[in-house]
């Protein structure tokens, strides 16, 4: 969808009902709206809603909806709602099927709405900062016919739309590969794709063959079928001595052509033949001259095999009125609604060309000719719709012969979607009784004339397409686990890919740290988005996809997938407020909620019971409900208690408890996963936000049905490794020292890492804290965050990132320091670690110096931790661990 934030301004003041004559006016010009229920579910709702009295901002919604339809592109959702805190500023958002088409409607309905405006009201605000319209005033008729150019230019041609539209009907995710006819069905190792008819099943070999006529040809000859002798030629004077060998009337056409172009038939004398060669010439530089077969132009579809459809072709035609011209019946003939430029619509107009002018010529007619009253006159010597021509449906009457010399051409030629030109007096009849043959086969047919055939029945061939891609309702999907929250995702992600990969399946998994194909990691960085999810879901090959799927991807693009499996929300804590109107934890709650309304009827919606806003999820939420908890049985809330005695699903784990287990509680039966002593990213319980993580991911993959025993055997082989793991609780112990690299972003995770580090922290020791936070956060989030963490370690170090998120260099530091100083902290006790400054590399004394594995230091740097080199042997590399001085 496409969403505009519109503010009215002065027009909040005005609603429809206020603004006298206004919805006539726009009825008047967009009468279409008529038939938009809105609200009210039935024609005219939308119209009652202006009388009633509605906002600009709904208007908006519905006049870029209704452009569309317009234009050919078949939209109906929008809604429309105020953006809190903010008067008379809305969210309008509406469907698309190209992006650039519903980006262009919807700046031209926000002109559209601004022009019926009483003089005083005009000029909506920000109006001129959108710079969508390439226009340079507004005019309605140039609008229009615009953004119908962007849709014929964008839009699918009517065979891909009818795969697609195929696919939709079927469940079968697709998705648009390029600007072109380039679609992908389905998810990893069920990912078939098509541009137009050609199918990821057809071959290279097979295309080649069919685009050399002659060669096709004498395969057919060769294998018994009824076609065309014929002859390649280079020069004209070659031309004319094959018609002279073949016998006239002979067929001139390029030997690659398609689409008809450069074909001509009934050439019967040679200079017939050298005008015919010069037209295939233009197309390629050899040419085809080869017998003519007589008889009636049929198109044949054969798909995996089968005869699906068949269409008469008639050659582009007008019929005289005894007044006009060939040119005005013509100009009349194109003004048929179905006939439109290229191949977007049913029909194609019929163009004026040096072939129409030659053809009409050998009639003795001229474009001023008069035809006699109901006198039909052919325009061209070939039937193709891309002409001009018209189709009529024959597949019921088609010969049993005929039907078996289609089917075989395609199988000699290779492939597996084909269109067979067949040339005979009489389709009902065998052709090997009144003559005639395949003059062609054709790759990548179009579906047009059997979609929309100007007479006869239309037929749905592209139901035929999808049965050869995803026979006998073979799966087109992959489980799909998608996993959010505020903390706690990413390892909950890698446990479950951990699982799943134990089980056997090739897992492809998207995480803040990259993107994972079979636990290799093909991309960098932080792929959390749909951009990442949509690379994971088009991998051929991977059995099941793991999406971490983090807020900022969901804003931007919302979620990559229509649907998925299995849903997790693991929790929702204060972080990321403020930002892209998330103000609220209720508002945050809502964005994360987006992943589960996503799951499947039949899935699972995995959620943390011990959180207030995830648990308040499960009423909306999709398939069934599956909680984990921490909290010992007793202190369960009122609704995990009623949802276990009713049989439901849930993982608890009792953490006060000595020799804690993790327990399924499944229609009354109740299952022991593992010891959490036996989990070693657990640290014997200590971590306790990494038992959530671990009943989130048991969780999940026991709802896909794993069993107990993998899930048990994967979750006491995962731990918090920097090779499992990489900054998640990383421990690294060296001589007396011991180092906690995390990825605790906010002050709640800080607060469970802090949790840990007092339950190891002997009496006696002094603990460092390197930390920082995004600049893009709240000045009271990055205070409350130094505020946890003076509570936490003795000392503190305040660095940043070098990407400063919008804050000037040291002023999340100085907001750290703000709040550790709050908490108690001295002044002395906190040092800063400032990149962008030019400073002298000193030893800490408080931290002394440390010596660390490599693994380490590529995790370190990432958090900005700078070094100074040693060399204390020839070969072997140490580092020491050396802070810059605050000033």
């Amino acid at each position: 969808m496409v969403r505009l934030q519109v503010d009215l301004g002065e027009l909040e003041q005005y609603p429809t009902s206020l603004l006298l004559g206004f919805p006539d006016k726009l009825l008047n010009l967009l009468p279409g709206l008529e038939r938009h229920g809105c609200s009210y579910g039935k024609r005219g709702g939308f119209l009652r809603r202006m009388e009633e009295g509605t906002w600009l901002g709904h208007v908006v919604e519905h006049v870029a909806i209704e452009l569309q339809n317009m234009v050919g592109a078949d939209v109906a959702r929008g809604k429309t709602r105020s953006v809190p805190r903010q008067t008379g500023v809305y969210n309008v958002m509406f469907e698309y099927k190209d992006e650039t088409v519903g980006l262009a409607a919807g700046r031209f309905a926000l002109e559209v709405v601004d022009s019926l405006l009483p003089t005083h009201l005009r000029g909506l605000q920000g109006l001129d900062k959108i710079t969508i319209s390439p226009l340079d005033a507004f005019d309605f008729p140039t609008a229009l016919n615009h953004l119908r150019d962007l849709q014929i230019e964008h839009a699918f041609g009517p065979t891909t739309a009818s795969i697609v539209h195929e696919a939709e009907e079927r469940g079968i995710p697709w998705r648009r590969m390029d600007a072109s006819s380039l679609v992908q069905f389905g998810y990893g190792k069920y990912v078939k794709r098509i541009r137009a008819s050609c199918s990821s099943l057809t071959s290279e070999i097979a295309t080649e063959i069919a685009g050399d006529k002659e060669l096709t040809n004498h395969l057919l000859l060769e294998a018994g079928l009824p076609s065309p002798r014929g002859v390649i030629v280079t020069d004209q004077a070659a031309a004319i001595e094959a018609a002279r060998r073949l016998g006239f009337p002979v067929v001139t056409k390029p030997i690659d052509g398609n689409h008809g172009r450069g074909v001509n038939i009934g050439l019967s004398r040679a200079e017939d033949v050298r005008w015919g060669f010069s037209q295939a010439q233009a197309h390629s530089g050899q040419v085809l001259v080869e017998q003519q077969f007589e008889g009636e132009d049929h198109r044949l579809l054969v798909i995996g095999g089968k005869l699906v459809a068949a269409a008469k072709r008639v050659p582009a035609c007008v019929t005289g009125d005894g007044t006009s011209t060939i040119e005005q019946l013509i100009m009349q003939e194109n003004r048929d609604p179905r006939r439109g430029e290229g191949h977007e619509a049913a029909l194609t107009k019929i163009v004026i060309d040096d072939c129409l002018l030659y053809f009409i010529k050998s009639l003795g007619r001229t474009l001023q000719s008069i035809p006699a009253m109901g006198e039909q006159v052919l325009l061209r010597p070939t039937a193709n719709l891309s002409t001009g021509g018209k189709a009529v449906d024959c597949t019921d009457i088609v010969h049993p012969d005929n039907r078996r010399v289609s089917c075989r051409a395609a199988q000699i030629v290779g492939l597996d979607i084909a269109g067979i030109d067949f040339v005979t007096p009489d389709i009902t009849k065998s052709v090997f009784e009144v003559g005639g043959g395949v003059i062609e086969v054709n790759a990548g047919p179009g579906f047009r004339m059997h979609l929309f055939p100007s007479e006869g029945v239309p037929r749905n061939v592209a139901a035929s397409v999808m049965d050869l891609l995803y026979p006998s309702d073979a799966p087109s999907r992959i489980p799909i686990f998608a996993v959010t929250g505020t903390n706690g995702k990413t390892t909950t992600a890698r446990m479950l890919a951990h699982i799943l990969a134990t089980s056997g399946l090739k897992v492809g998994m998207t995480s803040s740290s990259g993107v994972f194909i079979d636990g290799e990691r093909v991309m960098d960085g932080d792929c959390t988005g749909p951009k990442s999810a949509r690379l994971v879901l088009g991998e051929p090959g991977i059995d099941v996809a793991v999406l971490e799927t983090a807020r900022g991807g969901l804003l931007r693009e919302g979620l990559a997938f229509e649907t998925c499996d299995i849903g997790c929300v693991t929790n929702v804590t204060s972080d990321h407020l403020g930002l892209k109107d998330i103000e609220t934890l209720e508002d945050l709650a809502s964005l994360k909620a987006v992943v589960v309304e996503a799951v499947h009827p039949m899935g699972w919606s995995v959620l943390n019971a011990d959180n207030d806003y995830t648990a308040a999820m499960g009423k909306e939420a999709g398939g069934q409900n599956c909680f984990f908890s921490t909290r010992r049985q007793g202190k369960w809330p009122d609704f995990l208690k009623e949802h276990v005695a009713a049989g439901g699903r849930a993982l608890c784990c009792d953490l006060e408890a000595e020799g804690s287990e993790i327990l399924i509680h499944d229609g009354g039966r109740t299952l022991v996963v593992s010891s959490v002593a036996a989990i070693p990213a657990a640290l014997n319980g200590m971590a306790g936000f990494n038992v959530e993580n671990a009943l989130a991911a048991a969780a999940m993959a026991f709802c896909n049905n794993i069993p107990l025993p993998v899930i048990r055997a994967a979750l006491a082989t995962f731990g918090a490794s920097y090779k499992q793991s990489a900054g998640r609780l990383n421990i690294i112990e060296r001589g007396r020292s011991r180092i906690i690299v995390d990825y605790a972003h906010n002050a709640s995770g800080l607060l469970a890492l802090g949790t840990l580090v007092k339950k190891m922290k002997p009496s006696f020791v002094t603990t460092v804290g390197v930390i920082g936070i995004a600049g893009d956060r709240r000045d009271q989030d990055i205070i409350e965050m130094g505020e946890a963490a003076a509570g936490i370690f003795d000392k503190l170090v305040l660095k940043e990132d070098d990407d400063l998120r919008g804050r000037s260099p040291g002023e999340a530091a100085a907001l750290l320091r703000q709040g550790a100083l709050l908490a108690g902290l001295a002044p002395t006790d906190v040092e800063s670690s400032l990149p962008r400054r030019k400073q002298s590399l000193v030893p800490w004394k408080s931290l002394g110096t440390m010596y660390l594995q490599s693994s380490l230091l590529t995790t370190l740097k990432a958090y900005g931790v700078r070094f100074r080199q040693r060399w204390m042997w020839r070969y072997r590399p140490y580092h020491s661990f050396a802070l810059p001085r605050s000033r």
